[in-house]
């Protein structure tokens, strides 16, 4: 179903688009971006947590021709939200459809030069459904792209959860050259496994068939509208949450630093073809961040569980499951353990070297924000 299109106008109409960005604090170099600023850019998910961040900041940028591409069961609202936080002229399109569906494709990809694709099965818990609404749905809008022969780059945002950690040093750096799962059906996380066959279809298609591509991994995106803990930090079961992470750094990058990097890879030149982790400067260990939420979003009790204890229940956990014949899932692993609570440290220095994007939240405000949303129950629709 087709929304209507809103025009919006703002004061600063008919400044340069270098100047608009500048304004916004974005950073944007002229003859840097691979379309020009009224080429048509689609957005998959852009009602979502991060989709939602991402229009606004191609907005900011000084792009104006947008389709946002959100579920027909979505609870998005309309193109004038997003034309309300514009300032400056822009022509948004709010399309509500099924990416399973190869018509609803076809229309959505009609004239666009860039796609952005954040659309994936995060809620699925079932390996089919996560495989067909981030794998699938991925095929057919690279199958409709190159029926309309006019695409210029596919923007694939992926996740950490793609790597894996068990062959690495303990306390080694993880960065985009580490390698990634070969079986993420043992890892027992349908998004994992999804997450996976999606980068090797897109990369697929970028060999074989000339499809300029690019893959964002995003590492845990925090911010308001987002309340629970990442399980990088711990779990809570039992009435008891179980502190997981210790000295372990978390990979947070906070959701407006993350979408402005989507954008600014996403349109930049040069970089077909190369895959880019998003996660912001000064990273608080799994301790200091517990200690924060506690005081300043809520007390609960905690108990920590050292690296060498946790390694071996996920042991125990994986070889119980394998004699039960999975009677009892394999919830919790050793692939698991790797990814989640060995001692790992993070780098974005390739985004920042290539790209040229810097974290414009710090991480101290960045957390003050995301508690703050805790605090009130803001919970992202």
């Amino acid at each position: 179903m087709n929304m209507p299109i809103v025009r919006t106008d703002a004061a600063g109409r008919g400044e340069s688009d270098l100047a608009n960005s500048e304004r916004n604090g974005v950073s944007t170099e002229p003859g840097q971006s691979i379309i020009g600023t009224d080429d048509l850019i689609l957005v998959t998910g852009a009602s979502g947590f991060i989709g939602a961040r991402v229009v606004e900041s191609l907005l900011n940028l000084g792009f104006r021709n947008l389709r946002c591409f959100a579920r027909a069961s979505s609870k998005a609202v309309g193109a004038e939200a997003f034309g309300e936080r514009s300032r400056r002229a822009a022509r948004i399109e709010v399309k509500r459809g099924n990416l399973l569906s190869g018509e609803d494709c076809a229309a959505a990809t009609k004239d666009v030069k860039v796609i952005f694709h954040l659309a994936a099965g995060r809620g699925e818990k079932s390996f089919p459904d996560a495989f067909m609404n981030s794998v699938v749905t991925t095929r057919n809008l690279l199958e409709a792209s190159l029926r309309h022969q006019c695409l210029k780059r596919f923007v694939n945002v992926s996740s950490f959860t793609v790597y894996a950690n068990a062959q690495r040093p303990w306390r080694s750096l993880l960065d985009e050259s580490c390698p990634v799962e070969t079986r993420p059906e043992l890892r027992g996380e349908a998004y994992c496994y999804a997450k996976v066959k999606q980068d090797e279809i897109v990369v697929d298609y970028g060999k074989r068939l000339g499809i300029p591509y690019i893959i964002i991994r995003p590492g845990y995106v925090y911010g308001p509208g987002k309340q629970a803990i990442t399980g990088r930090v711990g779990i809570d079961t039992f009435g008891v949450f179980l502190h997981l992470g210790g000295s372990n750094t978390i990979p947070f990058t906070y959701v407006d630093n993350c979408a402005e990097a989507v954008a600014l890879a996403g349109l930049r030149k040069g970089v077909d073809g190369e895959v880019f982790n998003v996660v912001d400067d000064d990273l608080p260990s799994s301790r200091q961040f517990l200690r924060l939420y506690k005081r300043n979003v809520r007390q609960f009790k905690s108990l920590y569980l050292p690296h060498f204890v946790s390694y071996a229940l996920c042991s125990l956990w994986e070889r119980y499951a394998t004699w039960s014949a999975e009677q009892l899932p394999p919830a919790f692993n050793r692939r698991k353990w790797y990814t989640y609570w060995k001692k790992t440290g993070y780098s974005n220095e390739k985004l920042k070297t290539l790209v040229g994007w810097t974290p414009r939240v710090p991480m101290a405000e960045g957390l003050k924000r995301y508690f703050e949303g805790c605090r009130n129950g803001k919970q992202h629709a």
